[in-house]
């Protein structure tokens, strides 16, 4: 880890990303306990996600193509004071006594639609800052410095909660505008690239790499399926008030108890990386994925309830590495933009999608069902996936294979 933050621009880069994500953490808390105080429906919960979702499912083209074609340091500027400004409409609301679940659901899409610009750009952008023999290294980093916002952010933003919907808004709008400082003065080449006309095979391109790799088509597809079936995060204001009786404090361990569990197993993969064996360790991480949201969804008990999300948080994290490694590894960065953009449509975007399943099934099943239902479906697409994609089972390393 020395070599890495040798380079300043990595370290201005990773500080901005525990300030983004800082913010982003603390505003769930505050959206998804106030949503469910204004509504007391467990399928309003479901619709936030539906509204951060769409915008990054419709632009998935278009902001694949600007992430390649203009400077991704001031793509991320703009989105995040966006952002912060978006965050700012709610805090206003809460001051004048105006908030109500729909200007929560219009922000959750302005969110959204600022979130799908930023994250091609903002994962695009990541090895123009470093050596490429530290890539792997940073991503580990960079999950680390996520996980450290998402554990302090949900606990301190219940808390600050206490003390009013206002003052947690404002915290989180402080935080992106603090992000948005620090990549402003991020010192990043950007050299303007041949802008070749516009067609529809270069829109299309990152969708088509995809496709024709089998490892990274498989690793992200089961990525999204696990998390759009398994994700149970959007209940998790209804399992901390109605099951474990517990309030915003006790939502914002449940919220951070995952990421304790992420941040610890990238510490690990920072430290020891991934050698041998990749595609199977991935496909066992994932069960235990599955296995530890069953687990959540049948605990009625607080502690109980935090260690199973701190397996489940441990367990996605090997995933996410894998992942994401793999995707930066072998695409080019010509076409990064486009490859990032389609892959938060798998991943980033499958957590919002997941989000509006499960406030869909808890309202037909009820909570429980709903969580163990998602948990034995993540299973069974391990197996699956597992016949589909045996190149992604014997994957035996991260480093690019031959054929």
């Amino acid at each position: 880890m020395q070599p890495l933050f040798k380079h300043p621009n990595f370290v201005h880069f990773w500080i901005g990303q525990i300030a983004s994500s800082f913010a982003f953490q603390m505003l769930s808390v505050g959206i998804g306990w106030q949503m469910y105080d204004l509504t007391n429906s467990p399928m309003a919960l479901g619709l936030v996600g539906l509204c951060q979702f769409l915008p990054q499912l419709l632009l998935t083209l278009v902001v694949g193509h600007v992430a390649d074609r203009y400077n991704r340091r001031l793509i991320c500027v703009c989105t995040r004071f966006t952002m912060a400004m978006t965050v700012g409409i709610l805090a206003y609301g809460n001051m004048t006594s105006t908030i109500s679940a729909e200007m929560i659901y219009i922000c959750a899409a302005l969110l959204g639609t600022a979130r799908a610009f930023e994250m091609p750009a903002n994962q695009a952008i990541l090895p123009n800052l470093i050596p490429s023999e530290l890539l792997s290294r940073a991503v580990s980093a960079i999950a680390s410095a996520r996980e450290i916002s998402v554990i302090a952010g949900p606990a301190l933003g219940g808390l600050i909660y206490l003390l009013g919907p206002t003052t947690l808004y404002l915290s989180s709008m402080s935080c992106f505008l603090i992000s948005c400082v620090i990549m402003f003065f991020l010192h990043y080449n950007f050299t303007v690239k041949t802008k070749s006309p516009i067609s529809i095979e270069h829109l299309f391109g990152g969708l088509t790499f995809i496709r024709g790799n089998k490892v990274i088509l498989g690793s992200v597809s089961l990525d999204m399926f696990a998390v759009l079936l398994g994700g149970a995060t959007a209940l998790l204001p209804i399992v901390a008030k109605d099951i474990l009786h517990t309030g915003p404090w006790g939502l914002g361990l449940l919220r951070c108890a995952p990421a304790l569990g992420a941040l610890l197993m990238s510490v690990y993969l920072a430290r020891r990386p991934l050698t041998h064996s990749v595609g199977k360790i991935m496909f066992a991480a994932v069960a235990i994925f599955g296995v530890a949201t069953i687990l959540f969804g049948l605990s009625e008990n607080l502690i109980l309830s935090m260690l199973a999300l701190v397996l489940l948080g441990s367990s996605d994290m090997i995933s996410v590495v894998i992942r994401s490694t793999l995707v930066q590894l072998e695409t080019p960065d010509e076409m990064r933009g486009r490859v990032s953009a389609a892959n938060s449509v798998f991943i980033g975007s499958s957590n919002q999608l997941g989000e509006f399943e499960s406030g869909v099934t808890a309202a037909w099943f009820g909570v429980v069902p709903a969580i163990v239902i998602g948990g034995v479906g993540t299973i069974a697409i391990v197996g699956i996936w597992m016949y589909l994609f045996p190149t992604l089972l014997k994957r035996h390393t991260l480093d690019k294979e031959n054929d």
